[in-house]
């Protein structure tokens, strides 16, 4: 619809002044100009308007990826960019990030129904840094990226500083967590592997993080 900036744009400036349970779908039309049937067709709920919303930030963030990865950067290194890219894009909309968190603890219905997105986000983030989001092993990636960019998302919440530093350091400290215990998982798996029969089928590697398989 020509009007979808305009319509999200209401979402975010409603979201933030009245909370997430503090508005309807006609508030949105209506502060948006647009009707509500057009409206409707597009977006049938505020759960599709913020999907909507997260998915834009999505594609921001992969826009601003480098074609080419770095083979020097870690890992580590690229989510760290990749994410504090994302916090950067979501800072105009901070207030209505904060509304909608703290909605969203009272509203688990709503909560489980965003877990989805959330993790399809976590999903386009691990791609961004080169690391693979598909399968079991991806399926885990995405788990864990999204419980720790919400612990780090309630920091960048209280984050006052003009450089976001309070952010990057609670980032990079759980960032470097994480690669301490992919890297022992590994370690483990290696040693598994070192008492198996080279023709074992268990021999697969395990995914630590970083590594990208056939499988994820």
């Amino acid at each position: 619809m020509a009007e979808r900036q305009a319509v999200l744009d209401a979402f975010l400036k409603l979201l933030a002044e009245k909370g997430w349970q503090g508005f309807a779908l006609r508030d949105v039309a209506d502060a948006a100009g647009v009707g509500l049937a057009d409206l409707y067709a597009d977006f049938p709920s505020r759960q599709a308007l913020l999907g909507a919303f997260v998915a834009d930030i999505d594609r921001r963030v992969l826009a601003g990826t480098a074609p080419s990865l770095d083979p020097d950067e870690t890992v580590r290194d690229r989510l760290f960019d990749v994410l504090m890219r994302r916090y950067d894009l979501l800072r105009p909309h901070k207030q209505a990030v904060a509304a909608l968190v703290e909605g969203l603890a009272r509203d688990p219905v709503a909560a489980l129904a965003m877990s989805r997105p959330l993790r399809r986000s976590m999903a386009a983030m691990l791609e961004a840094a080169g690391v693979s989001a598909d399968g079991w092993r991806g399926a885990l990636r995405r788990n864990a990226l999204a419980a720790m960019h919400m612990a780090v998302l309630r920091v960048w919440l209280q984050d006052d500083t003009v450089d976001q530093s309070k952010t990057m350091a609670a980032l990079d400290h759980r960032l470097k967590r994480a690669e301490r215990w992919a890297q022992a998982i590994d370690q483990i798996g290696k040693s598994r592997r070192g008492r198996k029969s080279p023709d074992d089928p268990a021999m697969a590697p395990p995914a630590a993080m970083g590594e990208t398989t056939a499988d994820g």
